[in-house]
């Protein structure tokens, strides 16, 4: 009994210690506002010395307890907003109020963006480097990355390739500066250069990064500020940051919960006959036999094989940290249905990133790792072009035992063969299905000196590795498959990419104003491989093999560069900046004598700004010219061993005779062994300013690009080797334009805030080059394969040309307007005048009596001179709505559906089937194709446009309830894809390589997202 009085008085004396105690600490609260007076959700608020901080609530306020008296430093972070410090003094008991006001961190004002191997102040960018965060993306259903920043970055042109789920991107900086080899920038990821490759059984390499996890992109165009990158960088390099954990420890933990839910509508369908019309232009142009063919339906196999398709996106990210261990974990789900039946892409999405830091800050580790899982049904692409199917037939024929109860083009012996298939019938008899799994991950480890912290090294090691396989399978039942007895053919894929790096940094910053020196040297390994197996094709049973492939040993590819690299930032008071970077690169894929490539870069500005002289212009915060030369390598896209021998099987027709017996041989491949680096030498010069406290600010570039040693496939003469042609460095080309890009605070007060942002790219592209000495008799290089015909091209590489324009034939026409016709009656009611020669159709351009090649002339380009993109975001209270907007004028397009799908003989009926037809017929009613008319300018249109990528609207609920002080909710409602202005008679003028031939229409999407933050 007397333990327990003893106990009592003992309990007493804890609990008043406990009280007085926490009566020496103190408290500090307060609110984070924009500039406009609105509470800032999110933030970071973080006391230094203490190690404990916390995240604002929906309205912006925080709370901090249990602070032992003293004096701290108090840190204020915020994506988007510039970092803001202060000074914390608590007393004993006190309870502080401090609030804070954050600014926008534009890409002008001084903040801190990632660079490469390291980071930089945008005061010390000498070079042209546009940082874009997540506050500027683009709202709504994104499958990609790179979709974030459609129209947002000026000389940036991405255009989404097609409409189909995952879709990829076709991705260009300041113009292509390659014939045959890559023009795709280069990618980096957290501090890892991606393979620009695709993998099998994926549509899009980049389709395996979740977008939800990404916070921001720096795009480096010019060579001063890309050549750090040297032998990846010759069209530029984009930096992706994703997101990580905070760090702060007290109420860290933040929960992000996103939903989106879309619909996806087909915005047009290519305009072709009813089923009335059809039986009507059959019943008054067509024969006999046309007639007999015609059914009594009237089908719109477009809306056969389009569906309107769902979309779902759902995000979960937890972030936060642990004394020393700032985490985040985000898991995501997409699964997305395509415009085409059946068409389906899946999304499963893990990525771990941990910061810890060790040694009282000295040792700090980062480790950022994604695990991205695809699945894929790709629908039959075919049944796009079958949509020109008959429209006077059935769906469905009545037999379901025959071509699976679709109606085929068929006689005795079967389907015939050279008759289409039902499109809807190509759609549900053939599955394309593939599972894509990749990982992304990286661990850097950063030391810095605890007796001399100007000085850091960093060792970064990544690997990149993927895996692809997939089947795809044609039943024996199929029209497609009859013959075959269906068809099955699996395959798989294994890529890899290792990465290894050490690099030390030098940066007095810190600690001196007048002379800041930031100087890097490093060296890096890094090696891709590439392996699969050749599969033969089986019949559906798998017991028949009906396609060997030609190589039936497994196939394996790796390629490796080895580089060093240095560069050195010298910024004096704060005015002047020099910067100075060298790369060598060393790549496996040259010989020894050529393997080896030296990349420098020479760049300054001057900050006018700070100059004594200008301190009492007010109205400019910021004024900054900058000047840049630099050189920068290509070796992508050229294949792993071009510059050695090669040889392949032959076919098997021409086997060799020994014996009495024949034997497949082998044949070499054509090969240069003195293939070399391909070299951009780049020149830009560069104006950033900001005007009234940054309400106006901006960039504008001028840029000079002359690639040279151009890595081209071009034809050899006959009986000097093997093959027709071969890879080899010939020729140049230059690119060269103007870049504009300017940002107006239109309205910022208290409660309403409206931002306009836009851009504008001239770019003028030229081959000055074709052969390895200046002839400028030089033949053209022709490419661009068309629909209609064996063959035929339509575009040429020529000297004095912008790549990829078109060769055409120059068009006559008659009074009424319409396109001559060779062999068409001048005057039907008239036959004494005879019918039209080819002389009539076509312009003899060199008058010597006859129309042939040499009659054809270069007549315009596929790539646009100009594109535009504009944006922009309003605020009212806790309302938000925006608005992006792109446009592309100069450029091109070949109608390859006008000139193959809108004529007569298209309808075909003389071999026992019949199409349709495009109403293009009517506009022209030209009767046959030949190769001239499919050759002709008339089916060069203009391809500007102008599109509206995205409307988004919503509202901030902040707080759900009192009793739900810790949850609040955002919603906003967007549509993609908007609607698109145009002159251009296709479907639609934004189509890559500027032929237009049955493109997978991009849909209209219509997103609701639900935003959930849990602090």
């Amino acid at each position: 009994m007397k333990k327990h009085y003893l106990f009592f008085p003992l309990l007493w004396m804890l609990l008043l210690m406990s009280f007085q105690t926490r009566a020496q600490t103190a408290t500090v609260k307060g609110v984070v506002k924009s500039e406009s007076g609105e509470g800032l959700p999110a933030v970071s608020v973080y006391i230094v010395e203490r190690a404990v901080g916390q995240y604002t609530s929906m309205d912006g306020k925080y709370e901090i307890k249990d602070i032992p008296a003293g004096t701290y430093r108090i840190v204020i972070r915020s994506i988007g907003y510039q970092n803001d410090t202060a000074v914390l003094i608590l007393s004993p008991g006190e309870v502080k109020q401090m609030d804070f006001t954050l600014r926008e961190d534009n890409a002008v004002i001084d903040g801190v963006v990632v660079i490469g191997y390291g980071t930089s102040r945008t005061s010390d960018l000498t070079g042209s480097a546009t940082f874009v965060g997540e506050k500027k993306f683009l709202k709504g259903s994104v499958s990609t990355p790179e979709q974030l920043i459609m129209g947002k970055v000026a000389g940036l042109k991405i255009n989404i390739n097609d409409g189909a789920p995952g879709s990829g991107s076709t991705i260009r900086m300041r113009g292509g500066t390659s014939i045959n080899a890559s023009n795709d920038p280069l990618i980096v990821v957290d501090g890892v250069p991606l393979d620009n490759g695709g993998i099998a059984g994926s549509p899009n390499a980049l389709s395996l990064i979740n977008p939800n996890d990404i916070e921001s992109f720096v795009i480096l165009k010019d060579a001063s500020a890309a050549a750090i990158y040297g032998s990846r960088a010759a069209n530029g390099v984009i930096i992706i940051t994703t997101k990580k954990g905070s760090g702060i420890t007290q109420n860290a933990l933040q929960v992000v919960v996103d939903s989106k839910n879309s619909l996806s509508t087909i915005p047009g369908y290519l305009e072709v006959l009813t089923g009335d019309e059809y039986r009507q232009l059959i019943n008054e142009k067509g024969t006999p036999a046309q007639i007999a063919l015609l059914g009594d339906a009237s089908t719109d196999w477009q809306k056969e094989i389009y569906r309107t398709a769902f979309v779902t996106d759902n995000n979960v990210a937890v972030s936060g940290g642990i004394p020393g261990l700032p985490y985040r974990l985000s898991f995501g789900r997409r699964d997305e249905q395509g415009l085409l039946d059946r068409d389906v892409f899946k999304r499963h999405s893990l990525s771990i990133n941990l910061s810890p830091s060790f040694l009282q800050q000295h040792l700090l580790i980062e480790s950022n790792n994604r695990l991205v899982q695809t699945g894929n049904f790709f629908a039959n692409r075919g049944a796009l072009g079958a949509a020109y199917f008959d429209p006077t037939q059935q769906l469905r024929s009545g037999n379901d035992t025959l071509y699976g109860g679709y109606f085929e083009w068929a006689d005795a012996n079967g389907p015939n063969m050279i008759a289409p298939r039902n499109p809807v019938g190509l759609l549900q008899q053939r599955d394309d299905i593939s599972n894509v799994n990749r990982y992304i991950g990286n661990l850097k480890t950063t030391y810095i000196l605890p007796f001399y912290d100007r000085l850091r090294v960093v060792l970064n090691g990544g690997v990149d590795y993927s895996r692809g396989q997939g089947f795809v399978k044609v039943p024996a039942t199929s029209a497609s498959g009859y013959f075959l007895e269906g068809s099955f053919f699996e395959y798989e894929q294994h890529k890899g990419n290792r990465l290894g790096e050490l690099y030390a940094n030098f940066n007095n910053s810190k600690y001196e104003q007048k002379h800041q020196l930031d100087v890097t040297i490093g060296t890096s390994y890094q090696d891709w491989y590439t392996s699969s197996p050749n599969n033969p094709t089986y019949n559906e049973a798998q017991d028949t093999i009906i396609f060997e492939p030609a190589s039936p040993f497994p196939f394996y590819t790796k390629n490796v560069l080895i580089s060093a690299y240095g560069r050195v930032i010298y910024t004096h008071q704060s005015r002047y900046v020099l910067n100075m970077t060298m790369r060598r690169d060393g790549s496996s894929r040259f010989s020894r004598e050529t393997r080896w490539g030296s990349f420098p870069s020479f760049s300054a500005a001057w900050q006018l700004h700070n100059e004594p002289f200008m301190r009492h212009v007010k109205k400019v915060n910021m004024l900054k010219i900058r000047a840049g030369y630099g050189v920068t390598g290509q070796q992508d896209g050229i294949g792993d061993y071009a510059y050695i021998s090669n040889y392949f099987e032959g076919a098997t027709n021409a086997q060799y005779a020994f014996g009495g017996q024949y034997y497949t041989v082998l044949r070499p491949a054509g090969y240069d062994a003195s293939l070399k680096w391909e070299t951009t030498q780049s020149v830009n010069l560069g104006l950033d300013f900001g005007l009234f406290s940054d309400r106006i600010n901006g960039t504008i570039d001028l840029y000079h690009k002359f690639t040279n040693d151009l890595l081209a496939v071009v034809p050899v003469p006959a009986g000097s080797n093997f093959t027709n042609e071969v890879l080899t460095n010939v020729g140049s080309m230059v690119n060269r334009g103007i870049e504009v890009t300017t940002n107006f605070g239109l309205i910022a007060r208290k409660n309403t805030r409206l931002d306009w942002m836009v851009n504008a790219t001239y770019n003028l592209n030229e081959v000055k080059k074709l052969s390895r000495a200046d002839d400028p008799s030089t033949p053209g290089v022709m490419i661009g394969g068309i629909a209609g015909g064996i063959g035929n091209t339509i575009q040429m590489h020529q000297i004095g040309f912008p790549t990829f324009s078109f060769f055409v034939y120059e068009q006559r026409y008659d009074a009424n307007g319409k396109p001559i016709e060779v062999g068409r009656p001048i005057d039907p009611n008239n036959p004494a005048l005879g019918n039209y020669l080819p002389t009539d159709a076509f312009v003899d351009r060199n008058g010597d009596g006859i129309i042939n090649i040499e009659d054809r002339y270069l007549f315009r380009q596929a790539a646009p001179l100009w594109f535009l993109g504009t944006s922009l975001d309003f605020r009212y209270k806790k309302w938000f709505a925006s608005t992006s907007v792109r446009a592309e004028l100069g450029g091109y397009i070949y109608n390859n559906i006008h000139s193959n799908s809108a004529t007569f003989q298209a309808i075909n009926g003389t071999q026992g089937f019949m199409n349709n037809v495009s109403r293009f017929y009517y506009q022209d009613e030209i009767q046959r194709t030949t190769e001239r008319q499919l050759l002709s300018d008339h089916y060069i249109e203009k391809a500007n446009f102008l599109r509206v990528d995205n409307f988004s609207v919503g509202y901030q609920f902040g707080k759900l309830h009192k009793m739900h002080s810790k949850v609040g909710l955002n919603a906003a409602f967007s549509i993609s894809n908007v609607w698109v202005f145009s002159h251009y008679m296709g479907f639609d003028p934004e189509i890559n390589g500027g032929i237009d031939n049955n493109i997978y229409p991009r849909p209209r999407v219509y997103s609701l997202n639900l935003t959930f933050d849990i602090y």
